[in-house]
């Protein structure tokens, strides 16, 4: 942007040190203050999705990991002009090569789950140089020392130091062990001064002690002295410590010169890493402020909603709806002092300004901003004293630069536009210059104390008057920017509710024109029409708000009540399905048998009595409705006797009265199944034939039921839906059968199966109770279930 001054204006510098409490890094950090907004509008675009990947990333992940990166391209340079890099440097840069690595990983991996391919393509650009950091790692450790293993002359010699320093050491505590020796030391212990082992000698025993004196303590009573019989081993191991440096030299030297090599694709590597780490600054600001995703344009149209000042406190902040730039390019803001004018202002410049730069904005969706080539002010009393230059002065020395440098593309906020000279002449001031500003095509929003500019906006086209509310009972302003409401002073009113008596106030009231007296009950009106309106409003809106939130629950409601009646439907299908292939298997069985009785008694039985039987068992099959079908009219309902043909409407099964249990209940045949039904559920199909003599039949059939009882039921291998329809059968059987207590196996496992049997289990109408298996019935594998 050509304008730099705005940044300060609109306190642009305490985003950017938000922006970097948020970057995981010192290269976020310094990328975070280095951000400025930009006019391009392909390169806002650009900002503006990087910030969205990294904000779902965020959302979805809590972030990317950005462990172990370093600033390192000082090193990088050193080593490229020739400098050695100490163990700590090349540790950094061998840590920085697997954070890159390890973030090129995780964006990889994200993309694969949620499409960030501007991320993902900054990602793939990053180098491997794992070699580099292998090799780093195999002779630097984590405490940044040279390891033994570095090479191994390194090795060797490090070996030999430690045993010549084992040597002196084990040589000084045989002296100070002896009794001699010991009532000449201060201390009996061995300790060092320089890079050479010594004992503490007391002063008065210096000429009976022989050796050289390397150091004395403060009080000058002890000397630190290195015997004559370690002077040889400590002279070792000094040359073994200038071969140790050199050696650790060299290999410093040669990772710095392996460095060097790869410096270009490094240094492009911290690029790449610290626009990252911004970006991801980007998104945790997001967060902070709550903010969301702007639309963008390049036609000069904004449209705030809700927008919030990011630097006041949400919890004290009153968000503001605004629209500009289509209708209307002006927007005249007039009203009295402390009315919250100069922050809608501001709140307007400074999202314009973060949205330019990439950066959310504290607003509701749907929000719209526009990319202008620059953005002027004229905010506050810049009045300086060393150029002795009044508020007036400063305030038109700052205009005469807006009006050399703004463009049609410009956004121009102008504060108290004429204060600080006689009214009259800034009034007429004030108009000429938003004439000549509004001419240009530039979107403008201005704040005045001049009543002569809100007849300006009613009489020019594209410009429109606005104010902030002011609430007249409570008399303090509430913040609220209301476009379209020109301001009114209050005075009167205010005036009144403080006390001052009504004979002044009448009296100053006759002083007001007419005119003005007329402007002020016209905004009085559009005022009260206005709140009216909202009121209206908002109530539409809640109304809307409930029928769209009653409108979804119904749909849901619906959804799962078809959902559950198509499970319902499908597991009386399959229960019907069931009980007629076990009933068409044992009239199987019989016509089998009855066709064997028949060649034996020589045909007594006819065949087309067979053929008859089996027509009526195929008819019994029950012929489930399907979803939406019309239900079977009912032929007639009355009280059924043993022997009737009915259908049980809940069921929708046919079967026969059996026994007459009560007056409200009977029971019923169906197929192999004996029931208790109420009679209400009974509709009678045909009645029961009156009894006749019965003929002595031909042959006589008699039968043995040879079915196969179960005690057990094994579900192992079943999902918790396919269980429990076998288990419910099976305790149909077992009822019918009168069995005590049955066994369900459904295995050990996750517990699954277990926990969705027991949870069915504990409302079965024939269970009485349940447990788990003892330990040789099965344990935890196995339900031992006791039946009513």
């Amino acid at each position: 942007m050509k304008n730099s001054k705005i940044l300060q204006t609109m306190e642009f510098h305490k985003i950017t040190h938000k922006l970097g409490t948020h970057a995981a890094t010192s290269l976020g950090i310094a990328k975070a203050e280095e951000v400025r907004p930009s006019g391009d509008y392909t390169e806002v675009k650009l900002r503006l999705q990087a910030t969205d990947e990294a904000f779902a990333v965020d959302r979805l992940k809590g972030g990317a990991p950005f462990g172990g990166i370093r600033d390192i391209r000082a090193a990088i340079h050193r080593a490229r002009v020739g400098g050695m890099l100490n163990p700590s440097e090349l540790l950094d840069i061998s840590t920085t090569i697997y954070g890159g690595r390890r973030l090129r990983k995780f964006l990889e991996t994200m993309n694969e789950q949620h499409p960030i391919p501007m991320l993902t393509g900054w990602a793939e650009l990053l180098s491997d140089n794992k070699e580099m950091e292998d090799r780093i790692k195999s002779c630097i450790d984590d405490n940044a020392s040279v390891m033994d293993s570095a090479s191994s002359d390194l090795a060797r010699i490090r070996s030999e130091l430690r045993s010549g320093e084992a040597r002196v050491r084990e040589k000084l505590e045989q002296m100070i062990r002896s009794t001699s020796v010991q009532k000449m030391l201060q201390d009996a212990l061995v300790t060092m001064r320089g890079d050479r082992y010594v004992i503490p000698v007391k002063q008065e025993y210096r000429s009976s002690f022989g050796g050289m004196i390397h150091d004395q303590s403060a009080s000058g009573a002890t000397l630190f002295i290195e015997p004559e019989a370690v002077v040889t081993l400590n002279n070792r191991i000094r040359e073994l410590k200038l071969k140790e440096e050199a050696e650790v030299e060299k290999i410093l030297r040669m990772l710095t010169a392996q460095v060097a090599e790869i410096s270009e694709e490094l240094l492009a590597d911290v690029e790449l890493l610290a626009q990252l780490d911004f970006t991801f600054a980007k998104a945790g600001l997001a967060r902070e402020l709550k903010a969301t995703l702007p639309r963008l344009n390049d036609r000069g149209f904004l449209k705030l909603k809700r927008a919030r000042h990011p630097l006041i406190p949400m919890d004290k902040v009153v968000p503001i709806d605004l629209e500009l730039g289509a209708s209307f390019t002006t927007i005249i803001v007039t009203g009295p002092n402390t009315g919250g004018k100069t922050v809608s202002l501001k709140t307007v410049g400074l999202l314009s300004l973060m949205a330019m730069s990439g950066l959310f904005i504290p607003a509701e969706e749907e929000s719209e901003l526009c990319v202008f080539d620059g953005i002027y002010a004229d905010i506050g009393d810049e009045q300086s004293i060393e150029q002795s230059l009044s508020t007036f002065s400063s305030h038109m020395t700052n205009i005469i630069g807006i009006l050399k440098d703004m463009t049609p593309k410009s956004l121009v906020l102008l504060d108290e536009l004429g204060a600080g000279t006689d009214p009259a002449e800034g009034s007429a001031l004030a108009i000429s210059l938003l004439e000549n500003i509004h001419r240009m095509g530039c979107r403008m929003i201005a704040t005045t104390h001049y009543s002569e500019l809100k007849a300006y906006a009613y009489e020019r086209r594209g410009v429109i008057n606005a104010s902030m509310e002011f609430d007249v009972q409570t008399l303090s302003p509430t913040y609220r920017l209301l476009v379209g409401v020109p301001g009114r002073s209050n005075a009167f009113a205010i005036a009144e509710r403080l006390g001052l008596p009504r004979a002044i106030i009448d009296s100053a009231r006759v002083q007001v024109s007419d005119e003005d007296q007329r402007v002020e009950t016209m905004i009085a009106s559009l005022e009260e029409n206005r709140l009216t309106a909202e009121a209206e409003r908002n109530s539409a809106e809640q109304i809307r708000r409930e029928t769209e939130q009653l409108r979804t629950v119904l749909t849901k409601e619906r959804e799962r009540l078809e959902e559950q009646r198509d499970k319902v439907l499908l597991k009386a299908q399959q229960e019907a399905q069931d009980a007629v292939a076990k009933a068409r298997r044992e009239a199987e069985e019989i016509i089998a048998d009855l066709r064997r009785l028949a060649k034996e008694e020589a045909g007594a039985i006819k065949e087309h009595k067979l053929i008859d039987a089996r027509r009526r068992l195929d008819e019994a099959e029950p012929n489930l409705r399907k979803s939406g079908a019309k239900q079977p009219q009912r032929t007639r309902q009355a009280d059924a006797e043993p022997g009737d043909e009915v259908r049980v409407i809940s069921l929708g099964q046919k079967g026969h009265v059996v026994d007459i249990v009560n007056g409200t209940e009977v029971t019923v045949q169906l197929g192999i199944m004996k029931m208790k039904v109420k009679k209400s559920d009974l509709e009678v199909i045909k009645a029961a034939p009156q009894k006749k003599p019965v003929q002595q039949a031909a042959a006589t059939v008699k039968r043995t039921r040879d079915d196969n009882i179960r005690m057990e039921l094994d579900l192992r291998g079943a999902n918790v839906e396919e269980g429990i329809l076998d288990l419910d059968q099976f305790l149909d059987e077992s009822f019918l059968n009168n069995f005590g207590q049955v066994f369900v196996i459904h295995g050990k496992g996750t517990g699954v199966l277990r926990a969705g049997i027991q949870d069915y289990l504990r409302k079965h109408k024939h269970v009485k109770s349940f447990r788990i298996g003892a330990y040789n019935e099965g344990g935890n594998g196995v339900t031992v279930v006791e039946l009513n």
